[in-house]
């Protein structure tokens, strides 16, 4: 994941280094009152790549027959509705509920495998409907282009979460319905003739233990699991 966000900090910055250098001779403005604007609304869509941080349960994984414990991202799609609101000249306050369709896979390696359906694979699903609000700071407009940062919290709720339901002895791996995320991120705007577009990338990091304990191998070898990712988004306002 860090090799991708890498790729793709170094394409904001290069996309931004071609829009300025092509913008440094003076051109008529799109959406000029645009900024003014108190409040003004939009939509966003994109994709994310949802995974687990794990704390392992050392003693488990020491003394049973579980002998290596991982996880995998996966790609998801997700979109969402856009609220802006002006505070000042350079800084908004947003409001971007959302829909997320993600998967995660947890792999479990036994230590008495012989043959590949021993080595078991837990697909969860989830369909995340997100409430963040966001703090965006933005560069001084330079033409049609200008540059930003934005972070905030945002509460999550799986609308997909096992939690309750009874698995009826096949050892699911079950989440939490609710969680509590961080983010941080940064994008830039582009003034088109008739609307803003903003390519947008966030990072996320989950705050709280998403786990829901029972006794089967699964989920005593855990201690913690919660949420990181990251998300691309193209927005349109």
């Amino acid at each position: 994941m860090q090799t991708l966000i890498k790729y793709l900090f170094i394409s904001f910055v290069l996309l931004g280094t071609i829009s300025a250098t092509a913008q440094r001779i003076k051109k008529p403005q799109n959406l000029i009152r645009y900024d003014y604007k108190k409040l003004h609304f939009g939509f966003t869509l994109g994709i994310n790549n949802l995974n687990f941080n794990i704390k392992k349960n050392a003693n488990t994984i020491t003394n049973d027959t579980l002998k290596t414990l991982y996880s995998k991202s996966q790609k998801g799609f997700n979109l969402g509705i856009v609220s802006n609101l002006r505070l000042g000249k350079y800084t908004d306050l947003r409001f971007v509920p959302a829909l997320i369709f993600g998967e995660r896979h947890l792999y479990y390696g036994f230590a008495d495998s012989l043959n590949t359906d021993d080595n078991r694979i837990k697909k969860i699903e989830s369909t995340l409907i997100d409430f963040p609000i966001y703090i965006k700071y933005k560069s001084a407009r330079y033409n049609n282009f200008r540059t930003y940062v934005v972070g905030g919290i945002k509460y999550s709720m799986d609308i997909a979460s096992k939690d309750q339901i009874d698995d009826e002895g096949q050892e699911i791996v079950k989440l939490m319905e609710n969680d509590l995320m961080g983010e941080i991120g940064f994008g830039i705007d582009f003034y088109l003739e008739y609307f803003k577009f903003s390519p947008q990338i966030k990072l996320s990091h989950g705050f709280l233990n998403l786990l829901s304990q029972d006794e089967s191998i699964y989920t005593k070898s855990i201690n913690r699991l919660s949420t990181n990712g990251w998300m691309l988004s193209f927005t349109f306002e």
